[in-house]
């Protein structure tokens, strides 16, 4: 499974840039990470879990390919994807598929097929891809990105997506999974400096962590959203509110980034994302703290202090981030 998507990402690339000359972006990524955890007492290389995609020691790149007719775009090639380095488990490389898909610019709307975001939340909007802080997606009330469909349309007051996926997040399993999601949103971050958006989901998902299957029955999953975005001079702040139902057990989940931007251009960011979330009739909480300085355009550093209530660990995490344009 993980060799079959890693070659049909390197075909889609390699057989696609020859014939697209215009339009193409491709970077090269490169990091380096190292964590220590109060609970192990052990350096680790890894930012969260031995399990979890997010961050470990890797190489990779970032494919876009912008296909033009006469007088617009009307489509979009997109492969992201990278092979990391595994301190634990029986296989030392591992490959991790993030953007993998196609969108067509149909006119009515934008529609998808492949390897995307889903349209549930913060995460529509939030690319956790490179940095050390999880978004929501990434704590077990969601996907970061997931296989399917979707169709997703701006407007002047703010935006609608709606998507159709497996439910399984990064690997692509056919159990009976799938999930439904729909996001309506209002404010255009870029122009008005806020958006405000709600979500509704529904499924049966596979309880996956990267490529690890971790149950192999789908789960009901049911849920709604609210999310906010402000960003106010130097300051962003970002709030989700989720609640629902997960394997028959009653879910809440509530969510917290607050970033302060520094320096010229931004270079220097510190950001703290408390957050908790109930299960059943248990409650845990994270609280996680961050500074990212962006050494040269193409170089960035970031370091974060995180606290799991649940698994009572501290976790210190430095990282090394190169993203360069080809």
């Amino acid at each position: 499974m993980k060799k079959t998507a890693l070659a049909a990402a390197l075909l889609a690339l390699f057989g696609a840039a020859p014939l697209f000359a215009q339009g193409t972006l491709f970077y090269l990524e490169l990091q380096a990470v190292a964590a220590y955890s109060t609970a192990a007492e052990a350096i680790q290389l890894y930012s969260q879990t031995a399990e979890d995609v997010m961050q470990k020691p890797s190489f990779g790149f970032d494919f876009v390919q912008r296909l033009s007719g006469k007088t617009r775009d009307w489509g979009v090639l997109a492969i992201q994807a990278r092979v990391a380095y595994n301190q634990e488990g029986d296989h030392r490389f591992e490959p991790q598929v993030y953007n993998a898909y196609f969108r067509l610019k149909a006119g009515f709307a934008d529609i998808w097929a492949g390897h995307n975001r889903l349209a549930l939340g913060l995460d529509y909007g939030l690319d956790s891809h490179a940095v050390l802080l999880m978004g929501p997606a990434m704590m077990s009330y969601g996907f970061d990105r997931d296989w399917g469909v979707g169709l997703q349309r701006d407007f002047s007051w703010g935006n609608a997506a709606a998507s159709l996926t497996a439910g399984s997040g990064m690997p692509l399993y056919f159990k009976g999974n799938y999930l439904a999601a729909l996001r309506v949103s209002g404010g255009v971050l870029a122009r008005d400096n806020w958006s405000v958006g709600a979500s509704l989901a529904s499924g049966k998902v596979l309880d996956t962590m990267g490529n690890h299957l971790m149950s192999p029955d789908p789960l009901g999953f049911t849920a709604v959203a609210a999310d906010a975005t402000y960003l106010w001079r130097n300051l962003e702040n970002r709030v989700e509110v989720l609640a629902g139902r997960k394997a028959e057990q009653d879910i809440l989940f509530l969510f917290w980034r607050a970033g302060l931007n520094l320096l010229p251009e931004g270079r220097l960011k510190l950001e703290v994302q408390p957050f908790v979330m109930k299960t059943g009739g248990e409650w845990s909480s994270q609280l996680a703290g961050g500074v990212s300085y962006q050494v040269t355009a193409d170089l960035a550093a970031r370091s974060m202090i995180e606290y799991d209530h649940a698994r009572k660990d501290a976790r210190f995490v430095i990282q090394l981030y190169y993203y360069k344009g080809l």
